[in-house]
């Protein structure tokens, strides 16, 4: 069954209605990472006359250098072109996971069209990594992926209107807050917990960790520029107990009113030179070439009703998290790993 992805793009377009080659982006995405021409040119697939072309007019579009080149150094982005670069990546990261849950709901659409009524799973969980990897796996599954927080994924399984929540809990003293914040919203008799993953989260600080940052008690030197993630997300919530268990004001913190609506966003922003450090996951980092301070680790769990798990679609879902493949591709994402993936857990044990 064919399945669409909607793809951001970007479109450069002056007073005179003059536009850039959408390859400059590309181009210099390449250039960023490989430092040379040649290599970025062939990975975007134009020759090399094409490139230089492209920054050529890209230089007169914006009146200033996009790429510095030289001699026996090979090429690097001008502060511009890193403002761009770095601009295009922060708008993916951004709208990512709006358009991954409208690509889920067009490909069910389409086989719903050609195939009827379906055993759909509808699955509302906050954005990451690990998440990420399931529609991929499920691929005889119909499923409808949404994100949103874990509240309100577990809002939604109460109404009824999805199958399957995800939520997280932080382990060990942290977690023991967070805990409380599900209580009478996971029931006991009517739910049960299905294992997905562990996570490691921590700060986000460009290569090299030019300030020193060692822990969340650096965030409160004034010097330290921080992006934060929305209140609502369950990354805010651990934050927040780290904050409150090393009794650090939130006033203190630098940008701490500033939000990001993703881990790769937060990534960006800091690989931007926009904030010197960030809070997310160990996976976010790496993306964007940063350095990571670990400093909690979560389970990433799923909450259903228990009269679901006899359904077929559930057994084939439970049988997919179960599998050495689905659990191979998360063990490849940094700071992650299977945990009890697909084991049933009683909502008592957890809360």
């Amino acid at each position: 069954m064919k399945k669409i992805s909607v793809i951001p793009s970007w479109c450069f377009r002056d007073e005179a209605g003059n536009q850039l080659d959408l390859h400059l982006l590309r181009l210099l995405e390449a250039i960023h990472r490989h430092g040379k021409l040649t290599r970025a040119a062939a990975e975007v697939g134009i020759s090399y006359r094409h490139a230089w072309n492209l920054l050529r007019q890209g230089g007169e579009f914006f009146n200033a250098p996009l790429v510095e080149l030289q001699r026996g150094r090979g090429a690097q982005l001008s502060l511009l072109g890193e403002k761009l670069l770095w601009a295009e990546q922060r708008a993916i990261a951004r709208l990512g996971p709006q358009l991954e849950s409208l690509g889920s709901e067009l490909n069910l659409a389409i086989q719903q069209q050609q195939q009827g009524t379906l055993a759909v799973l509808r699955l509302h969980a906050s954005h990451g990594f690990a998440i990420e990897l399931l529609p991929k796996h499920l691929e005889t599954l119909p499923l409808d992926l949404q994100y949103c927080s874990p509240q309100e994924s577990l809002a939604a399984l109460n109404r009824g209107t999805c199958d399957v929540a995800g939520f997280h809990l932080p382990r060990d003293k942290v977690g023991e807050r967070v805990r409380i914040t599900y209580q009478g919203v996971l029931k006991p008799r009517q739910h049960r917990v299905i294992g997905f993953i562990a996570r490691t989260q921590g700060l986000i600080v460009a290569k090299g960790n030019p300030l020193g940052i060692r822990g969340v008690e650096s965030l409160a030197d004034g010097g330290v520029r921080f992006v934060n993630r929305q209140v609502s997300s369950g990354t805010r919530s651990l934050l927040d107990c780290l904050l409150q268990e090393a009794a650090v004001s939130s006033t203190t913190i630098r940008g701490f009113e500033v939000e990001e609506f993703t881990h790769s966003a937060v990534a960006a922003y800091v690989a931007a030179g926009m904030a010197d450090c960030g809070f997310g996951v160990e996976a976010a980092a790496q993306k964007f070439g940063l350095d990571f301070i670990p400093l909690a680790t979560e389970d990433y769990l799923l909450a259903c009703h228990h009269r679901s798990l006899k359904e077929p679609r559930f057994m084939a879902f439970l049988e997919i998290l179960r599998g050495d493949a689905f659990q191979e591709a998360v063990r490849k994402l940094p700071g992650y790993s299977p945990n009890r993936c697909g084991e049933i857990l009683n909502v008592d044990s957890l809360l």
